[in-house]
């Protein structure tokens, strides 16, 4: 599955996970709309949550490019605007951010966080660490989620990763 990312760079170049992303050549970042592909979109604002089956073989729409695509931008200007991006837009379930400015924030991830969480809820965890290994911290998003992303990843739809959020949520 290709990554990609919609690069707005209005945040910290220095520690922008989607550019080290792309400086290793582990995700493609787009500076429009329009040369963004379309595909499975992470999108905080998405009425549906994302689960195995929006991965590619299982996407309704079968025009997916198997693409997965993440807005990076401040989270000061990620805003329901800002997603205006073609594709299956898909929110991700209730997770822990381990990066450094946000750890221990649920739902605050970087962009390398969000991909590396969809990978797991498509069953590609390998992919998933490879991304997450250019980070010293990678290893530690995976270790923090290990029981939600494994419970996400077997669930049949959307339905039912919102039912297993929720007793995340309760507790």
């Amino acid at each position: 599955m290709e990554l990609h990312v919609r690069y707005e760079g209005d945040d910290d170049p220095d520690k922008c996970t989607a550019r080290k992303l792309d400086r290793f050549d582990l995700a493609s970042l787009h500076r429009s709309d329009r040369e963004t592909p379309y595909g499975v979109v992470l999108n905080p604002h998405a009425e549906r949550a994302l689960s195995p089956a929006d991965a590619p073989d299982g996407v309704a729409a079968a025009e997916s490019d198997d693409a997965l695509v993440a807005l990076d931008c401040s989270w000061e200007s990620a805003g329901e605007a800002m997603f205006s991006l073609p594709g299956e837009h898909r929110a991700l379930p209730y997770l822990v951010a381990a990066n450094p400015v946000n750890f221990g924030r649920p739902m605050k991830l970087t962009t390398v966080e969000a991909l590396a969480a969809a990978l797991c809820v498509f069953g590609d965890r390998e992919h998933a660490e490879r991304v997450l290994a250019k980070f010293t911290w990678g290893e530690t998003f995976l270790e923090l989620n290990d029981e939600p992303l494994r419970r996400y990843a077997d669930c049949a739809d959307s339905g039912e990763v919102v039912e297993v959020q929720q007793e995340y949520l309760d507790r």
